[in-house]
């Protein structure tokens, strides 16, 4: 009996089931595919709920001095779950590039704790200073009210592991792209403002945090000097 020779697969086939296993989705990536999902609810909110609604929300949520003070729970676990503009397509495409790749090589619970690491402790770094100051009467009461929410404290603190993880002119070519955009980010805005002073010392603070304490540690789990969890293998990639 003649064997049917097989049919070659269509290079278009193949080229976008090789770009769907960057997509996050919910197998893979249940963290940065779930957080996707919250970003696009909250956004929706924004986008058609009553403006006197969403804007007693986002105070809520707010991580500026004055609502640390007053309610560091909440400001600080909800902050993160709005972005500061219509952007979600852009985040979306952040988020694949730099928390997906990060999920799949060490796990949801892992690339969880990095994220809100970064986004808690650069929150604390940035606005403590200001509560001192305007205690001390060096600020006035006014800066501590200006509205502060966001996910780019995690993200540039799981872009900086990521970088830590990369090798070579990779690692050097990605630094300088980091650097770069947090700087770009900065002058974008009004950078003689406390506001935009403040989220670029955040900004840098997260980055580094996670080129510095998180990189390492992901790096000795990846050669193997660390606990990794059961369902993870290639320890030579973080693609």
């Amino acid at each position: 009996m003649l064997l049917k020779a097989r049919q070659p697969v269509p290079r278009t086939s193949v080229s976008v089931r090789t770009l769907l296993r960057f997509v996050p989705n919910p197998k893979t990536t249940p963290f940065t595919f779930g957080y996707l999902i919250v970003l696009l609810g909250t956004t929706l909110l924004l986008e058609f709920a009553d403006p006197a609604v969403t804007e007693r929300l986002l105070r809520l949520s707010s991580t500026d001095a004055h609502n640390l003070w007053r309610r560091p729970l909440t400001s600080l676990l909800t902050s993160a779950f709005w972005l500061p503009d219509q952007g979600w397509l852009a985040y979306a495409v952040i988020f694949a590039v730099a928390v997906a790749p990060l999920e799949r090589r060490f796990a949801t619970r892992r690339v969880a704790t990095v994220f809100f690491s970064g986004h808690v402790l650069a929150t604390l770094v940035t606005e403590l200073p200001v509560m001192a100051l305007i205690g001390a009467h060096v600020l006035p009461r006014s800066a501590g009210l200006w509205l502060d929410i966001g996910v780019s404290y995690g993200f540039f603190t799981t872009a900086g592991a990521l970088v830590f993880l990369l090798r070579g002119r990779a690692r050097l070519g990605a630094l300088a792209a980091m650097e770069a955009f947090i700087a770009v980010i900065y002058l974008s805005d009004d950078p003689v403002s406390l506001d935009s002073i403040v989220t670029l010392l955040g900004h840098a603070f997260a980055a580094h945090f996670g080129l510095l304490f998180w990189g390492p540690r992901l790096w000795r789990v990846a050669a193997g000097r660390g606990p990794i969890p059961a369902d993870i293998h290639e320890p030579e990639s973080v693609v």
